[in-house]
């Protein structure tokens, strides 16, 4: 099979798997496509997929995930005030590097809503659905859900990067508090802490709980920096620390805070779609009500929209299709 062939055979095979699929067409177009194939990837439960699909996804995924321009960290530039840290403005899945972080929910299996621009949703979207299934593995051993402030590592699959880190950040609803503060802090170590127990030689460290979790940004880049150069201290690791940024102002709040305004950093190719990172509030409100106005639909629908639980991604997929 060739490209094509393959993204239509894999919509094929997980449509076939779900009879609530039941009549559904495969589109011509080729964006539309791939926006299936992800849709459905995001709202697959994690459970066992025959090896043949596994091998044609992992394919896929490298053919695709190789069209954009990939940043080598060997490439980049230390800041030139602290050798051991790097600032890269740019796509965290588009970074060849041993390990990226990823700012996960306390579930720890990806974002269920399909298409979404988080970054836990494109991390699993583009390193394929092995990696919803570790991640359960990993929670199911576990048995509760992932507290804030902790770390847990995965391999990355068809991602550039060798392994994942998930952490999960904390939520700031209402004035920033201490509590906050250490919980973030605590996320930033606990991905340097598995990481140097990993052998890993570097990592690229997202701007944690900033956008829709609301952390703000100026605080959150000065407890990162803080964290970050206090553990380089403590340990005497050697491993290169990237912060990773992806809109400008962290990019300029991060260069203030390494004192290195005349920094000559990457800057790598940015989508033109808004990630949580680059909403502003007024993006967040109107994002709410466009959600509040979707959930009135569904609720016309005959949705029980109080307990979420009990519809399935796929079902809140198909109703949101019918508006």
């Amino acid at each position: 099979m060739n490209h094509d062939e393959q993204r239509v055979w894999m919509i094929q095979q997980l449509l076939d798997e779900d009879l609530n699929y039941k009549g559904y067409t495969i589109p011509n177009d080729t964006n539309e496509q791939k926006d299936m194939l992800r849709a459905l990837m995001n709202v697959r439960e994690p459970k066992p997929i025959s090896q043949e699909f596994l091998d044609i996804q992992d394919e896929y995924l490298k053919e695709e995930n190789n069209s954009v321009k990939i940043t080598d960290v060997n490439d980049l530039t230390p800041t030139k005030n602290d050798d051991r840290l790097y600032l890269w403005q740019g796509d965290i899945t588009a970074l060849r590097i041993s390990a990226i972080t990823n700012p996960a929910n306390d579930r720890m299996c990806g974002c269920f809503q399909p298409l979404h621009s988080c970054a836990d949703n494109i991390v699993h979207s583009k390193s394929g659905i092995q990696l919803r299934g570790e991640c359960f593995r990993i929670m199911k051993k576990q048995g509760h859900p992932e507290p804030t402030g902790q770390a847990k590592i995965t391999p990355a699959y068809n991602l550039p990067c060798d392994y994942v880190i998930h952490t999960v950040g904390p939520i700031v609803q209402g004035p920033l508090t201490k509590k906050h503060e250490e919980l973030l802090a605590s996320c930033y170590k606990s991905c340097l802490d598995i990481a140097e127990e990993n052998g890993i030689k570097s990592i690229a460290l997202c701007c944690i709980s900033t956008g829709v979790f609301m952390f703000p940004n100026q605080r959150a880049a000065e407890i990162a920096v803080e964290t970050v150069k206090n553990w380089l201290d403590e340990t005497g690791s050697e491993m290169k620390i990237v912060f990773n940024v992806f809109k400008d102002i962290d990019f300029e709040i991060y260069m203030v805070e390494q004192n290195d305004n005349n920094f000559d950093g990457v800057i790598n190719n940015l989508p033109e779609d808004k990630t949580p990172a680059q909403k502003t509030n007024a993006d967040v409100i109107e994002e709410e009500q466009e959600k509040k106005s979707v959930l009135k639909k569904l609720q016309e629908a005959g949705y029980d929209v109080e307990k979420p639980k009990t519809v399935s991604p796929c079902c809140l997929c198909n109703a949101m299709e019918r508006f």
